[in-house]
């Protein structure tokens, strides 16, 4: 019974931090979802921060059973990353998205500048951005993680045309969240 626990803790390790292999759907005109998790929020938004402009926030909670590898949305040049100190409020609530720690990942893309925040929650108290600015990215490839349940907000441009709506599940690198109108 003592090994047990340790037993069953290791099962949930291994488990929270697997890693998927994932392919990302054809086509040039569409992005992709950045994170595992349910779609919590969308809204048309003024991001003065980084994008300095309008845009269309997507926010996916991620909670502990979902994988925790962030993908880019797209292909592009990273411009930014900033890390922000912050609180450690539910990842889910509306003000988590600029009052928590997070992660600010700006992308030249070939459809403009987008944003791609890793938000820390509760229990995830770190997010891991192993990109840099100058760094190229292609669509579906790994850039992150956020441990335990934590949020990730993306910042398309106004010309898409968002193909997921609330409560639906995504998965990072494979389901279609949006594409530019044509």
């Amino acid at each position: 019974l003592t090994a047990l626990l340790p037993f069953v803790l290791t099962l949930f390790m291994l488990y929270f931090f697997r890693d998927p292999d994932r392919t990302a759907p054809e086509g040039d005109d569409i992005f992709v979802s950045p994170a595992d998790g349910k779609v919590i929020l969308i809204q048309d938004v003024r991001e003065e921060q980084y994008l300095k402009g309008d845009a269309i926030q997507v926010s996916i909670f991620m909670s502990p059973l979902n994988v925790h590898v962030n993908r880019a949305p797209c292909d592009g040049t990273v411009e930014s990353v900033v890390h922000t100190p912050g609180k450690f409020l539910s990842a889910f609530k509306h003000e988590a998205s600029l009052q928590n720690e997070n992660i600010a990942m700006a992308m030249n893309t070939k459809y403009g500048k987008i944003l791609v925040r890793q938000v820390a929650g509760f229990l995830a108290r770190r997010a891991v951005c192993r990109v840099k600015p100058g760094d190229s990215l292609k669509k579906g490839v790994r850039y992150g993680i956020i441990k335990f349940s934590s949020r990730l907000d993306i910042y398309l441009p106004k010309s898409a045309n968002i193909k997921v709506k609330l409560g639906d599940k995504v998965k990072a690198g494979e389901t279609v969240i949006g594409s530019i109108r044509q």
